[in-house]
């Protein structure tokens, strides 16, 4: 018997192209995976107008978050529950009052997006449709408010 001697290799797995496949996995369960968004709050951002309509303090209706958390409507302190009812009477009069939402700086995030989301269930509460809700800044509110004496 002729006795041949079988050289051994060693076995082992090429992975010269992992590297690709690896890429190529991330990019398919990156495209491939469902990315859920929560939903903010809806803004509109205003339109660049360079004529500012002047909003006297009887046409709107002021809503003010103070630092304390404690919500006044045109001067008057009022609870969460009762701003609704009140604007509803307001808006009777006039169906297009802007309702403008200032918020004081200490003012807790919380308490304005609790008076922000009262004003926005207006339709379901009191049946009337809240047309406008302004937010304004910092600065618009100490130039205009300033001026006609809200403040």
């Amino acid at each position: 018997m002729l006795n041949i001697n079988k050289k051994e290799i060693e076995s082992e797995i090429f992975t010269g192209s992992m590297a690709d496949i690896s890429f190529l996995l991330i990019i398919y369960f990156m495209v491939t995976s469902v990315f859920s968004a929560t939903k903010g709050l809806d803004f509109q951002l205003p339109k660049d107008e360079t004529n500012t309509p002047e909003i006297k303090r009887e046409d709107s209706i002021d809503v003010h978050v103070m630092a304390n958390g404690q919500i006044q409507v045109d001067g008057k302190d009022m609870p969460l529950e009762q701003i609704l009812p009140y604007i509803a009477e307001k808006l009777k009069q006039n169906p297009d009052k802007p309702v403008i939402l200032r918020t004081d700086p200490d003012a807790t995030y919380g308490d304005m997006i609790a008076v922000f989301d009262e004003l926005r269930q207006a339709k379901d509460k009191i049946g009337m449709n809240i047309k406008t809700i302004s937010i304004p800044t910092q600065r618009e509110i100490e130039n205009i408010w300033s001026l006609i004496g809200a403040q």
